[in-house]
């Protein structure tokens, strides 16, 4: 089972999705599950697991719907507000569905830098294991050093760091990213997503190599058994079409022995996440 362990899907709307700017106006329309399936089929790829895009716990609910309706859809990254008293109610509510998998913050769009290791925040991320549910780390390379005093406190939660971290690619920028990443990748408890860096490219003037330093550092720092395939469509159409961000993975997957490469396609993805 090939699997593309971080998507998203949206009916747009200007309120609910106040983060696609002008910059960002390719991606001011709706997009599917039957625009995705497409997708994934050009490539050979089964099925995904859908990630939040809106910081509502509707999200989660309406995403839901969506796996009901469409099976290649295994598994739903949703949003409980980590921060809140409810936040237990809020994860036992949409735990309830067989494919609600894990929680997501958009971490790297807080102010403050520590943010992931506030005393709230961490409040809530101590009730994902009484759900057996996954967090995924999305932040900013500047948010990296309070990310590995975050993950040192929860040595038996199964974190996924997405995107790489978002490092400097446009730039070429390596450090302080790379020592962050291997620190990082000394916790066993944390996988990474090999997903995201098309948009951190130049976007209308990048080239496969440009991709290949950062590729080396999450290879040699995770290792195949820690690296999932995650597309980050649409997103990634800002640079991009779906089998160009694909063929980024298959740099990387070019590497690996047979076994290997079925790990980072779908096994590791599976086993995280739990997905059946």
């Amino acid at each position: 089972m090939k699997i593309d362990s971080h998507q998203h899907f949206w009916n747009y709307d200007a309120v609910d999705y106040s983060w696609i700017s002008e910059e960002l106006a390719v991606l001011k329309r709706n997009f599917t599950p039957a625009d995705l399936k497409e997708e994934l089929g050009s490539v050979g790829i089964d099925c995904c697991v859908a990630v939040q895009a809106r910081q509502t716990v509707e999200e989660g609910r309406w995403l839901c719907s969506l796996a009901d309706d469409n099976d290649f859809i295994k598994g739903v990254v949703g949003w409980v507000d980590l921060c809140s008293e409810d936040a237990d109610r809020q994860m036992e509510k949409l735990n309830a569905h067989p494919r609600f998998v894990g929680v997501r913050h958009v971490v790297q769009d807080e102010e403050d830098d520590r943010f992931i290791v506030g005393e709230n925040f961490m409040r809530g991320i101590s009730l994902l294991e009484k759900y057996e549910l996954r967090y995924d780390i999305l932040i900013f390379p500047k948010q990296l050093p309070a990310t590995l005093e975050f993950v040192k406190q929860f040595p038996d939660q199964p974190f996924v760091l997405d995107h790489i971290a978002k490092p400097l690619i446009k730039d070429a920028i390596i450090e302080p990213w790379e020592l962050h990443i291997r620190e990082l990748a000394r916790f066993s408890n944390v996988m990474c997503k090999v997903s995201g860096m098309v948009t951190e490219a130049d976007w209308k003037g990048w080239e496969v190599e440009h991709f290949d330093p950062f590729l080396d550092v999450v290879l040699d720092a995770f290792g195949p058994d820690r690296l999932m395939y995650g597309s980050d469509w649409p997103v990634c159409t800002l640079a991009g079409s779906y089998k160009q961000a694909h063929s980024l993975a298959l740099r990387l997957a070019e590497q690996l022995s047979e076994s290997e490469q079925e790990k980072f396609w779908g096994g590791n993805a599976a086993k995280f996440y739990g997905l059946e």
